[in-house]
């Protein structure tokens, strides 16, 4: 199968990126090296290439209330240009994908899903949209959208420097970049064209994100680069976004999520609203709501942790955690990411482990290729950015 291309992927080969097959897109994976990356972003700012991304218009009068029947959130009760985490799952709760929804009008949102999902997502939404009676349309935008994001705590500044954007005649007249809250966005323009900014990332830095036209997406690359450039910005590829979610202790679908998991499972039972009501104030019937309020008050299987390498080898998605650094330590659980932390100089992993083994401070091992390296179970995330 061809693989898709970027609507910047001119723009990585000529910056000379190493390129990788991923979620059917050829994207970049680096373009120096991981470190410097990564270092960057932590830092000062780091700028990606994000279009691989699915983005989802729903829309209609009935547009919130379809997405609380849709959805695990209540999306309906979210301000009209706010955004918020959310997962759509099957009836027995298992994580179909974890989104990013935007409410960008009354009657509006822009769902946002990860690219490895985006034809199921569609087709989920258009399913559960069909008999419902609700006047709502489910459009895909994902072909005519870039998504470009600047990640970092120099990400504003680099906003701020960037020519071309201007406010918006249609967007609040008090709401700027800098006073633009987390988790919601903005309509501007850049250079006379509509782009929806928001300030929201997966990183753990500060950051904004940027919709913008396919065809627009170069120009607003190049000039973001032009913006950074005494910022220290560098462009980051894929391998630098994944440590830095890694540290951020923000999940990844496929590694701590999946359709055998619910979003209890990975310690994000609150992002399920089981006290949501329709207009007639009767309990919302989403998807998956019985097995979800049933997930809720039973005892967790396995419990999602981090863990902290107390030794120089990293463990990897799939090694086995076990019980001790004994040669007959029972496993105990699974590694689901891991890596050595750049920005604090350990290995840190996430991992489901039986509920015995998930306290604090417990001391377990990891198989690493047939070593028993010692690690310890510490809190999620493992960096917070300084505020």
């Amino acid at each position: 199968m061809t693989e898709l291309r970027s609507p910047l992927h001119d723009e990585h080969v000529a910056l000379g990126a190493a390129l990788t097959a991923f979620a059917g897109w050829q994207m970049p994976l680096r373009y120096t090296s991981d470190l410097a990356e990564h270092t960057a972003v932590r830092t000062a700012a780091g700028l990606f290439d994000l279009s691989h991304m699915g983005e989802i218009e729903v829309a209609g009068p009935d547009a919130g209330a379809f997405l609380d029947r849709a959805l695990v959130g209540d999306l309906s009760g979210l301000r009209v240009l706010g955004a918020r985490y959310t997962m759509i799952v099957q009836p027995d709760g298992g994580v179909i994908d974890d989104l990013v929804v935007y409410r960008t009008g009354d009657a509006a949102y822009l769902v946002v899903a990860n690219a490895s999902n985006h034809d199921v997502v569609l087709a989920e939404l258009r399913e559960r949209a069909g008999g419902t009676g609700l006047d709502v349309q489910v459009v895909d935008r994902s072909a005519a959208t870039a998504l470009v994001a600047v990640q970092g705590p120099r990400a504003l500044a680099v906003v701020e420097a960037l020519a071309g954007l201007t406010s918006d005649p249609a967007g609040p007249a008090d709401v700027t970049p800098a006073s633009l809250r987390y988790y919601a966005c903005l309509p501007m323009r850049f250079d006379g064209a509509p782009v929806l900014v928001a300030r929201t990332g997966y990183t753990g830095e500060d950051g904004f994100e940027f919709f913008v036209a396919a065809d627009r997406a170069p120009a607003l690359w190049r000039a973001l680069l032009a913006a950074g450039a005494d910022q220290g910005l560098v462009p980051a590829g894929l391998s630098a976004r994944d440590s830095l979610r890694l540290e951020a202790g923000m999940p990844l679908y496929g590694n701590e999520l999946d359709r055998t998991t619910t979003p209890h499972d990975a310690g994000l039972g609150r992002v399920v609203r089981l006290d949501k009501v329709d207009a007639d104030g009767a309990p919302v019937p989403f998807v998956g709501r019985d097995a979800l309020a049933a997930r809720k008050v039973s005892p967790p299987a396995r419990v999602l942790v981090g863990l902290r390498g107390l030794g120089r080898r990293a463990a990897r998605h799939g090694y086995d955690v076990l019980a001790s650094t004994a040669p007959d330590a029972p496993v105990v659980g699974t590694v689901t990411s891991g890596a050595p932390s750049p920005t604090l100089g350990y290995p840190v992993a996430m991992a489901y482990v039986t509920p015995e083994m998930s306290a604090e401070g417990a001391e377990l091992a990891v198989d690493v290729r047939g070593r028993r390296e010692p690690v310890r179970v510490v809190a999620i995330p493992f960096y917070r950015r300084p505020r």
